[in-house]
């Protein structure tokens, strides 16, 4: 049972962290507190249920075109909706405060569309819902593929944001946007990159949940404040700290749902959270001058 609990913990906390990095892109770089996220999200998973369904494309196929639709409708956003709250915002933290109010009303647009295409009904399909024995436990296939590809794409990304140039004046600007800029940097331009990084990590996300997991069109919240937890707790903008966070994360509702309650899973998520916070505030792997 323990095997069992810790690959699904495992698996859990890798589609948490995926989902978590989309966020810390668009909040640590953009400093855009994205309320629509989880919504998005949502978008993309009926986007791959669609497809499949309607056009017999396999959801990682549709990837292939939910993705880049995503990013630059993500992009459009921040141009049209968000670049004028940068530009009278006269802190980062008026920024924050602007970007809540907008996006918080984005979050009923997205909800109210789907709602009107898809009502509220739960959804799902069946790809590649066969087991799979791994250490003598058994697995659903979709599972295991869905985390393999949450972790190749975990994997570009750090090395993206670490090994190249576009990487280091994406950090910069999570950093310090002032001193980005002594260093000419393009602030504005890499938050608008970031965040449009960010929608497509949203769009990968929606889809590699929606292999496995039920969803409808009022879910989006949920994920939404899991990805906050995981990004505070990791420290804002830092990705390995969203990879980590998210790992204890599912690892913690896993451990609390085989071996105590399941429904005391949210309860041990926020222990978790409010421990971490009152140990390190700025975040497992956050700067203390964050």
């Amino acid at each position: 049972m323990f095997i069992e609990a810790l690959l699904s913990g495992i698996t859990l906390g890798g589609m948490y962290a995926l989902v978590a990095m989309g966020l810390t892109l668009q909040y640590g770089v953009a400093r855009i507190m994205n309320l629509s996220y989880g919504e998005l999200l949502i978008a993309a998973a009926f986007a791959a249920f669609w497809f499949f369904t309607a056009a017999g494309l396999p959801p990682l196929a549709g990837m292939l075109v939910i993705v880049p639709a995503a990013m630059i409708i993500t992009y459009a956003i921040y141009r049209i909706l968000l670049v004028p709250l940068v530009r009278r915002a006269k802190t980062r933290d008026a920024l924050e405060v602007d970007s809540i109010l907008a996006t918080f009303g984005l979050l009923f647009v997205v909800q109210g569309v789907m709602l009107v295409l898809f009502g509220g009904a739960y959804y799902s399909y069946s790809f590649l819902a066969i087991p799979v024995n791994v250490l003598g436990v058994t697995l659903a296939a979709n599972r295991l593929l869905a985390l393999a590809f949450a972790a190749v794409i975990g994997l570009v990304l750090y090395w993206g944001l670490t090994r190249t140039r576009a990487g280091t004046a994406v950090r910069a600007v999570a950093v310090d946007p002032v001193a980005a800029q002594l260093v000419a940097i393009d602030v504005r331009a890499t938050a608008a990159i970031a965040f449009a990084l960010g929608g497509g990590l949203i769009a990968a996300s929606g889809v590699l949940i929606s292999m496995f997991l039920t969803f409808n069109a009022n879910i989006g919240v949920v994920f939404t404040m899991k990805a906050l937890i995981v990004v505070i707790m990791g420290g804002v903008g830092n990705m390995l700290g969203a990879l980590v966070a998210g790992l204890i994360l599912g690892l913690t509702e896993t451990f609390v749902a085989t071996w105590i309650d399941p429904g005391l899973t949210l309860a041990a998520t926020y222990t978790i959270f409010l421990l971490i916070l009152l140990v390190r505030p700025q975040g497992l792997f956050g700067g203390a001058g964050r």
